[in-house]
């Protein structure tokens, strides 16, 4: 299912004022494609991103995945949870694995959340850990694991709930340029192959050579979009 951002715009308070961080955004995310989001810091990518998550309501505009509208400046905190839950399957810059747990208890808990019980999706969980080359730690808590296979088993775990939408915010951030866009590779394989709607935002262009598309933000707007060179 697409994901579509329609005229979104994000305000905050900023003292006697306000401070635009989302200006009249529109973009569109095709069904299993992945689209990188660029731009130096404080541009509004972070923000954009919580409003497609429905982290922050957009102060105007929607968030709509196909035709059905998700998220609006009216959208109620348990509505919004309940998307993310349903939906939304979301990576962060730092993998946030619960220490006490294993890998494959990690995307267990999904289910969990969900009123599943963890067994229902322990054969999808182990399909998902091998998909990222992470099987043979499965048993294994966070601090046995290293900064690269934590990343790889957050991936997993955005992915266990079969989300119609998937929010990466700076992937590569803490991993040197081989490990980073080997993670991006497989980021962008994992959304063909489930068919999730990608959204990337990223500081690192060299890392991106396999998403489908990019988008540039300045002063909260986009700036331009373009297909990554080498690809049609």
């Amino acid at each position: 299912m697409d994901l579509h951002l329609d005229h979104v715009t994000l305000v905050y308070p900023d003292g006697d004022g306000t401070l635009t961080a989302v200006d009249d955004v529109d973009l569109t995310v095709p069904a299993g494609t992945t689209t990188a989001l660029l731009g130096p810091s404080g541009a509004g990518k972070s923000s954009l991103l919580a409003v497609a998550a429905g982290l922050t309501n957009p102060t105007r505009g929607t968030v709509r995945f196909g035709e059905d509208v998700v998220f609006t400046p009216t959208t109620t905190v348990a509505d919004a949870t309940r998307a993310r839950l349903d939906r939304i399957g979301m990576v962060f810059q730092s993998p946030q694995l619960l220490g006490s747990l294993t890998a494959l208890e990690q995307l267990e808990l999904h289910a969990h959340l969900r009123g599943r019980r963890p067994a229902s999706v322990r054969e999808r969980a182990m399909e998902l850990l091998d998909a990222v080359g992470v099987a043979d730690h499965a048993g294994k808590r966070p601090a046995q694991l290293s900064g690269g296979q934590r990343q790889r088993v957050a991936i997993a775990r955005a992915l266990v709930g079969r989300p119609e939408v998937l929010l990466v915010d700076e992937p590569t951030s803490a991993l040197d340029h081989e490990r980073g866009t080997r993670v991006v590779e497989l980021i962008t394989g994992l959304a063909r192959e489930t068919g999730a709607a990608t959204l990337l935002v990223s500081h690192d262009a060299s890392t991106l050579a396999t998403v489908d598309a990019t988008e540039r933000m300045l002063d909260a707007r986009l700036e331009r979009a373009d297909t990554v060179a080498g690809r049609a």
